[in-house]
Formats: structure tokens, C-alpha cells, sequence
């Protein structure tokens, strides 16, 4: 299932009225959608087949600084335009905002080649590289949330201190606490499914006030348009109820963090069966999804500044609070980075590393190219973890700081040879420039413990 208009059934209802603003939208490095709105009539007279943005948007930071040093864009180059060439296949209605639909686009140079460091592109890339292996991915994530009882304005105006969550106490899989909750998720399962964004089930998560909304797998380069499209949603429909959410990897330090759990498995590219069970093969596994497993374990520090790109989403890395500190596999275990879960031809494997920060297309696409570096070069997963993953010192740690893994991805000729040096580099110089904002602030916590007794 992809988007639930086509540009005949578009343009007629540009034309009855029924729709007169087309988004038109493509992720930005950090996974957030940007681009423009354009009346019904012109994007199908002048911007159906391309429209122009500035290329600072593929360099910036989250306060949308124009970060020096890059070479795809800069001060240096003038900062000119690239193209947004929109994905029709992508194209459907927006139910929460009235008159609008949306498409997402692919970022292109002058010439009409895809930007190799837009996100998009990159995970198309992998995509790709799979389906020439006779492979197809189809992935699910899983996002979750806090809602608070707070505008934005209001949280903003508090300093994001003392915010009143929807709920007062854990409510994992609660169905009262939840009832309390219903007005606002109700709107978002039912806004999404009128979005082409199918909807499985809600619940409530470990955190009060914390919730997860599942959505339906699909293959690898839909599901990470889901994914924008419900992170973008949540967030729209939540402000449209004087409500207030965050995605943050750790909201509180005392508190859950908030995961994307990512289910993943491989597919014969032609036949279109799933070859991630074997009756026969060691474990009940075929052996390519064992080297694509192993692949996995193997480039995980590599992988990480990919699942965990911020300051904040190494603080959710704490043993005992479900999210992973060792890169470890299992069967149906929480407490590992990896978790085999379902049977036969369900039979996926899930990571569990990523918070809910990261950007999806980059997250997939370093999780497709470390399962294809594995299957290329027959890796071993090595034994299946049991028990209390958290206490097994003799594993190897999840990167556990953003500059380990700064310095893991730089040195990992494996993502180098996926990615490509110049992809690798792009993103590396975000992730400093991440830490070196960072590190000349001053905290709140620096002031608490140093101002007086310092």
C-alpha cells in the first residue's frame, strides 16, 4: 500500500475544490519533513514534476544553523538550489489539515541525479544493493512517545521543566489510563489510517503518559515514509489539541526513554517469499538470514551514530530500563540489541538500539547494508544469548557516548564501502558539529551542582 491518490483523482479534486494545497515535502538529515506549500493549480501547472529548494537544507543542524564545513553546501559554494522531484507514488490526502494533500520527493542536482547524501537517496541506494543480491527488505518501526497535558507554548514558556504528563503512573498496556488518552490517539490511528499510513494496534508504554502507535510493515523505502509522515502527524494533530508530545530518546532521566524498535526481514526478491526461516538450518534460521544477522552484530558500533544521532540519545542506554547496552542476539529477549520474534514465514529479526530521534531512512539503509555485508562475506552470528543480557560483561557495549560512535563509523571500512566515503563524511561532520555545540554549553545541571558550591 502506498499513497491513496493518483494525479488523475488529484487533479480532479484540485479542481472541484475538494483539495486546493499540495505539500510537498522531503526529509531533511534529521528525519523531519520539510519543503513548501503549493496551491492546488500551480503544483499541477508548474511543480508537479519538480520544484526548487536551497541546498543549506541538507547541511543544517536542528536549530536550522547554516553549519560551516560541509562540501555539498556552504557560504563557499553560495548556497544555491537543488531540486525536489516529487514520488507520486507517494502522493495522498492529509485528513487533519483541511484542503491538502501530500507528496514526498527526492532531492536532485541540476542535472536530475539524486543527491547522494539526501536521506532518501541513501537509503534507496541500499535498497538497490539488495535487489541486485535477489533480495527484498521489509521492515516495521516501532515509535513511541510522551504526551503531556501542555501546549507547546506552555512547555517552551517552562523551560521544558515540571510538565504535566497525560498520565501519573506507568501505564504499559493500561486500558484505563489510556481512556484518558483516547481523544488525542484515537485522532492519530484514524488520521494516519485516512493517510495511507495503515495502523495496527495503540498502547500504552512503560512511561506515564507514554505511548506507542504500530504501524503496518512494508518494504524497507515505504515504511520510512510511514514513518515520517506518522512522526509529523503526531505532532500536528497533538498541537491541534493544545497538546504536547516529544520523541525525545530521553525525556528525563528517571524516566523510560522513547525507542524505534526496527523489524526487519529479507524476501526473495523475484518470488516473492520470505527467507528468513529454515526448518532444516541451524537455529530453525536460513543461513542468509543468519549472515545477515551477524552482519549486523558485527558493524554495530559502526551503525550506531545512525540509530542514535543526538547528545541526548546515549542516555537511554541504561541496563534494566529495556532499551540495549550490549550487541548481543536472542530469541524473544528484551535485554539484548537484537531479538529474534515470530515464526515461519513471520520470523523477523528485531533491532532494539535506535531511539525514537533517529531519522528512518538512515537507520534502515545502515541496517540493510550491515545485513548485506554479512551475507556477502558468510559471517557467523555465533550463539543465540539467553537470560539477563544487561549483566554479561563479556560483550561487547553499544557505543555508549556519541563520540565512540563518531569514531567507530569513521573508521569502518564496511559503512565506507555501503555509504560511500563522501555520504560518510557528510554525516560525520554533522555529528561533530552535534558534539561541538554541545560541548560549549552550559547545563542546567552544571548550574544546579557548581553555582554555589563549585
Amino acid at each position: 500500500m502506498a499513497g491513496n491518490l493518483d494525479l488523475e483523482s488529484l487533479t480532479a479534486q484540485i479542481e472541484s475544490g475538494e483539495i486546493d494545497t499540495v505539500l510537498v515535502c522531503f526529509p531533511d538529515m534529521q528525519g523531519r519533513l520539510v519543503g513548501k506549500r503549493i496551491t492546488g493549480s500551480f503544483f499541477l501547472d508548474h511543480a508537479v514534476h519538480e520544484m526548487h529548494v536551497c541546498d543549506y537544507l541538507l547541511t543544517v543542524d536542528m536549530e536550522m544553523e547554516p553549519v560551516p564545513g560541509y562540501q555539498a553546501a556552504s557560504w563557499d559554494t553560495g548556497y544555491g538550489d537543488f531540486g525536489v522531484r516529487p514520488d507520486m507514488a507517494t502522493l495522498r490526502r492529509i485528513p487533519w489539515l483541511e484542503g491538502t494533500a501530500m507528496v514526498l520527493g527526492d532531492c536532485v542536482d541540476h542535472e536530475g541525479n539524486e543527491l547522494a547524501h539526501s536521506p532518501r537517496a541513501i537509503l534507496k541506494r541500499q535498497i538497490d544493493r539488495a535487489r541486485e543480491a535477489g533480495l527484498a527488505v521489509k521492515m516495521g518501526s516501532e515509535l513511541e512517545f510522551y504526551i503531556f497535558d501542555e501546549s507547546y507554548e506552555s512547555a517552551s514558556e517552562k523551560g521544558y521543566r515540571d510538565l504535566q504528563t497525560a498520565g501519573r503512573y506507568i501505564e504499559d498496556y493500561h486500558i484505563f489510563q489510556t481512556t484518558k488518552e483516547e481523544s488525542l490517539v484515537r485522532a492519530i490511528r484514524n488520521g494516519l489510517e485516512g493517510a495511507a499510513v495503515p495502523v495496527e494496534f495503540s498502547k500504552g508504554e512503560w512511561g506515564p503518559g507514554q505511548a506507542e502507535i504500530n504501524l503496518r510493515y512494508a518494504d524497507a523505502l515505504e515504511m520510512a515514509d510511514r514513518h515520517v509522515i506518522y512522526k509529523n502527524g503526531v505532532k500536528e494533530i497533538a498541537w491541534q489539541q493544545d497538546k504536547a508530545v516529544t520523541f525525545m530518546a530521553k525525556y528525563r532521566d528517571d524516566l523510560a526513554g522513547n525507542s524505534c524498535h526496527i523489524h526487519a526481514s529479507i524476501w526473495d526478491a523475484t518470488a516473492g517469499t520470505p527467507l528468513c526461516a529454515d526448518t532444516a538450518g541451524e537455529e530453525g534460521l536460513s543461513d542468509s538470514f543468519r549472515h545477515w544477522i551477524a552482519g549486523q552484530l558485527a558493524l554495530t558500533d559502526a551503525m550506531t551514530l545512525f540509530f542514535a544521532p543526538s547528545i541526548n540519545a546515549y542516555k537511554r542506554f541504561q541496563a534494566g530500563s529495556f532499551a540495549p547496552t550490549r550487541i548481543a542476539w536472542s530469541r524473544d529477549n528484551r535485554t539484548a540489541g537484537y531479538r529474534l520474534v515470530g515464526h515461519g514465514d513471520s520470523l523477523r529479526g528485531e533491532c532494539r538500539i535506535p531511539g525514537a530521534d533517529c531519522n528512518p531512512y538512515l537507520a534502515f539503509a545502515a541496517l540493510i547494508a550491515a545485513g548485506l555485508h554479512g551475507i556477502e562475506h558468510s559471517l557467523d552470528p555465533g550463539p543465540l544469548m539467553a537470560g539477563n543480557v544487561y549483566d554479561r560483561d563479556d560483550l561487547e557495549n553499544v557505543p555508549m557516548n556519541l563520540r565512540d560512535a563518531i569514531a567507530a563509523l569513521e573508521e569502518s571500512d564496511a559503512m565506507r564501502a555501503a555509504f560511500g566515503d563522501a555520504v560518510i563524511e557528510h554525516y560525520l561532520h554533522a555529528a561533530r558539529w552535534e558534539q561541538s555545540e554541545h560541548d560549549r554549553q552550559v547545563t542546567d545541571l552544571e548550574r544546579h551542582r557548581m553555582f554555589e558550591r563549585g
